[in-house]
C-alpha cells in the first residue's frame, strides 16, 4: 500500500514539474530587471480630433484645422487665386520660424497646407517645388551632360526642355510664437499660441496675404512632445 502511494506521489510530482515548465514565464524577470508583459494594443485615432494623449502644444487636431483654415482664406484672396495669369507659388517650411516653447516639427504644418492647397486651388496656382531643387538639377545634368561638352548620360524623356526651372512669384513666411503661463500651486501650465502665415510677392517684398491663427490649452503640463 505504501509503495502505491508513493509511486503515485512521484508520477504526480513528475507530471506538475513537466507542467510548470511549459507556461509561460513570468512577465518580469528577476535576473534582467526586464518587465516583458504585455502592453496595451495600438488603437487608430482621428487625426482631426483630440487624442488620449494631450497637452497645451499643438496637436494633429490643431494642424488640421488652421491649415484647412488657411486653405479656404488663400482661395479667397483675388492675388492668389483669380490671377489672370497662373501665379506659381513655394509653400514649404525655409522660411516659416518657430520662435515657440513648443517642440514642432514645421513640415508636418507646411505640407499639409501645400497638398491640401494644391488640390484645392485645381489649377488656380502653380506650385514650385524649391525643396526639390536639388534633385531636378541633377536630373537635368544628366540630360544635358557635364557642361564641359561631356555627352548627357540618359537621354531627354518626354517633357519638352526648359532653358531653366521655375521661379517663383511668391512664396511663404511665417513664424509661431507662444506665451507661457504656470501656476506653481495646481500645477497647470497655460500656453497660448499665435501662428502667422504670410504670402510674400518675391520681387517686391509686398505681403499680398496673411493669415493668423491663435488658440490657447489649459492642462498640467505633463506631456513630452517629439
Amino acid at each position: 500500500m505504501m509503495l502505491k502511494i508513493t509511486v503515485k506521489l512521484f508520477f504526480l510530482a513528475l507530471f506538475l514539474l513537466i507542467w510548470s515548465g511549459c507556461q509561460t514565464p513570468p512577465p518580469y524577470v528577476e535576473t534582467t530587471g526586464v518587465d516583458s508583459a504585455p502592453g496595451r494594443p495600438t488603437t487608430y485615432e482621428d487625426f482631426e480630433s483630440p487624442g488620449r494623449v494631450s497637452g497645451v502644444g499643438i496637436e494633429s487636431q490643431d494642424i488640421a484645422s488652421m491649415t484647412d483654415k488657411m486653405v479656404v482664406d488663400m482661395l479667397a484672396t483675388p492675388t492668389l487665386a483669380d490671377r489672370q495669369v497662373t501665379p506659381r507659388v513655394i509653400i514649404d517650411s525655409e522660411y516659416f520660424r518657430n520662435e515657440s516653447s513648443t517642440r514642432i516639427n514645421k513640415n508636418i504644418i507646411t505640407d499639409r497646407l501645400r497638398v491640401n492647397l494644391n488640390r484645392a486651388s485645381q489649377g488656380r496656382m502653380i506650385f514650385v517645388g524649391r525643396h526639390y531643387s536639388d534633385m531636378v538639377e541633377k536630373e537635368r545634368a544628366l540630360k544635358r551632360g557635364d557642361g564641359d561638352g561631356g555627352p548627357p548620360v540618359v537621354d531627354a524623356a518626354t517633357i519638352p526642355k526648359r532653358a531653366n526651372t521655375l521661379g517663383g512669384d511668391y512664396r511663404l513666411g511665417g513664424r509661431i510664437t507662444t506665451l507661457d503661463a504656470v501656476d506653481p500651486v495646481s500645477g497647470l501650465a497655460s500656453r497660448s499660441h499665435q501662428i502667422i502665415y504670410e504670402m510674400v510677392d518675391l520681387e517686391s517684398g509686398m505681403i499680398v496675404w496673411s493669415g493668423i491663427y491663435d488658440f490657447k490649452k489649459t492642462a498640467r503640463d505633463d506631456i513630452i512632445y517629439r
